[in-house]
């Protein structure tokens, strides 16, 4: 069974060819550029500052008024929370046999029937912001706490203070959830005929598969 987070659609998105030796064959590891690293670093310090009041690296420091800002809104926090779905949107574990979606929350505050979704990003601006990841995030928290109504959610651009916010409501779950079911058929398209082509893009000098003949390595 198809297993798929955003991250993994995204990836077919940009290059089928590219995800098919990433997630299927497995042949190819994506070792990561600096700006990804640094992003990981920096979600890490927020998970430690906002779980057990870490104090933040330094070169962190410039966050800090944003993650105070957040611990105090009043609820329960979780951070870095994984989520699962099956494919009959039912709630499992992360790593559950029949896990169809996986997606993580950076930061999930549950306040009785209100919550604050909130995904960090270290862009350098809000200009290329998919904010369907949140719908789909959205969809999974309301399966998973099925007593909240209702979710203030944000992409949170911390390095340029920019934020994308949206109101996410339990009525609209199903839409959140089949968010990407055009993606997914594309995928399962390509997955049934075993055609995965390779799309040429400025990104092509960055993409770990050295043996596509558009890498420009």
């Amino acid at each position: 069974m198809l297993t798929w987070s955003y991250s993994s659609i995204k990836t077919f998105d940009q290059c089928p060819k590219k995800y098919h030796h990433l997630k299927i064959l497995k042949d190819v590891r994506d070792e990561g550029s600096a700006a990804m690293v640094y992003g990981q670093q920096l979600h890490t310090a927020a998970e430690h500052y906002i779980k057990d009041s870490t104090p933040l690296p330094a070169e962190f420091n410039f966050i800090q008024n944003t993650l105070d800002a957040f611990n105090r809104i009043p609820g329960e926090k979780h951070c870095e929370i994984r989520l699962g779905l099956t494919i009959d949107y039912e709630p499992c574990a992360f790593f559950a046999d029949d896990v169809w979606w996986r997606g993580v929350a950076d930061l999930l505050i549950v306040d009785g029937t209100k919550g604050y979704l909130i995904d960090y990003k270290t862009g350098k601006n809000s200009r290329y912001a998919d904010p369907k990841q949140l719908d789909m995030l959205a969809g999974a928290i309301f399966v998973h706490f099925p007593k909240v109504r209702k979710l203030k959610s944000a992409l949170a651009y911390v390095v340029s203070n920019d934020f994308i916010k949206l109101e996410h409501v339990k009525k609209k779950q199903e839409n959140y959830l089949k968010t990407f079911d055009s993606e997914l058929e594309r995928l399962a398209g390509a997955e049934g005929s075993g055609v995965w082509n390779p799309v040429s893009g400025p990104l092509c000098k960055f993409c770990p598969v050295i043996t596509c003949e558009h890498n420009r390595r």
